[in-house]
């Protein structure tokens, strides 16, 4: 017959088992949970308490922040909503090229870091091409020569990777990220929308609209999946084409923006029939070979105010998604045309 003192022994040692189990599975579920899609998240967080507990913790930091810290300040979705809490999608501060290898990010970890970070520098020119070696790009006696394109209405031009200056350069506005704060925020209609969360003064840069870079056969091939998608009516993609025309007049430069799966907060930005409250500026750095899509500030905006731009004029679809900017010059239908 085992003595009392053997059982109290064992049971202490199935405790600290047990409670060695409970550690590494807490230890493992924040370190697997966060990189789990929002639909997985939900699935599993049915498992257990733990699990429910867990997977709860981690949607409140992606509330808190749709930037996952890879921009200077948080971006929250405001205010939350019981049943779409937050939109999924993996975050990039900037465009990139396709990579299949893309398919998951740490978002709502403990400690979101930028080594979530997914950017690319393969966007940048081979052979000679050579930056500026200026002291001070933001003399005015000797103008930096990446300013070139200054003083254009809807072009800029900014120091590229090979120039001697860092970030802090004065010529480096839009690559230093979001400077003001914003907010995500969820309209019956229109769905989530891009809001001011503080007071903006007028030619402020608020964003890149950062997203996949493609082809004009990719944006044609993703573009014929959306539609199809769409006429559920329940899908929006976020593929926008950039078309630049040169001062010859005689040819278009175009850029295929997607930021549908891969994207910033740009991608929340809805259209407004009256041109809304953002203007945007193809802004080139030297040595990169594509231009970025950067939205500015056309006017004071209050906080609390949706920041909005105009997807165009061409409406080709007679049965286009409609319009629900509000504004007094609305046409009834997003703009549309043939990809």
């Amino acid at each position: 017959m085992p003595q009392a003192g053997s059982e109290k022994c064992l049971k202490t040692s199935e405790a600290e088992e047990e409670g060695h189990c409970m550690s590494g599975l807490l230890h493992c579920a924040h370190l697997v949970l966060p990189w789990l899609t929002s639909l997985e998240l939900a699935s599993i967080s049915l498992c257990c308490k733990f699990l429910n507990a867990t997977s709860k913790s981690i949607t409140l930091r992606r509330i808190l922040d749709a930037s996952r810290s890879i921009e200077n300040i948080p971006i929250p979705f405001h205010p939350p909503i019981n049943d779409c809490p937050y939109a999924f999608f993996i975050y990039t501060p900037t465009s990139i090229i396709p990579d299949h290898r893309i398919e998951r990010q740490c978002w709502g970890s403990i400690s979101d870091s930028q080594s979530s970070h997914v950017g690319s520098e393969s966007m940048n020119l081979g052979g000679e091409v050579s930056g500026c070696d200026c002291e001070n790009c933001g003399d005015f006696e000797f103008q930096c020569p990446c300013s070139s394109l200054d003083g254009l209405e809807d072009v800029a031009s900014e120091c590229g990777p090979r120039c001697s200056c860092g970030l802090e350069c004065e010529n480096r506005l839009t690559q230093r990220g979001i400077s003001v704060r914003l907010k995500i925020s969820r309209d019956e209609k229109k769905g989530w929308g891009l809001y001011a969360d503080e007071l903006i003064n007028k030619g402020t840069f608020i964003c890149e609209y950062a997203g996949e870079l493609l082809t004009t056969g990719e944006a044609r091939r993703r573009q014929k999946i959306y539609d199809a998608r769409a006429k559920g009516g329940c899908f929006t993609s976020s593929l926008l084409v950039v078309r630049e025309h040169l001062p010859s007049g005689n040819a278009c430069l175009r850029t295929n923006i997607d930021a549908t799966w891969i994207g910033n907060v740009g991608r929340f930005a809805n259209h407004s029939c009256d041109g809304g409250n953002l203007v945007t500026r193809l802004v080139r750095s030297t040595g990169v070979m594509l231009p970025r899509l950067c939205f500015y500030a056309s006017r004071s905006i209050s906080k609390d105010e949706e920041l909005t731009f105009s997807y165009g004029d061409i409406r080709v679809k007679h049965d286009g998604l409609k319009c629900f900017c509000g504004s007094s010059c609305c046409l009834g239908t997003l703009p549309s045309e043939n990809t």
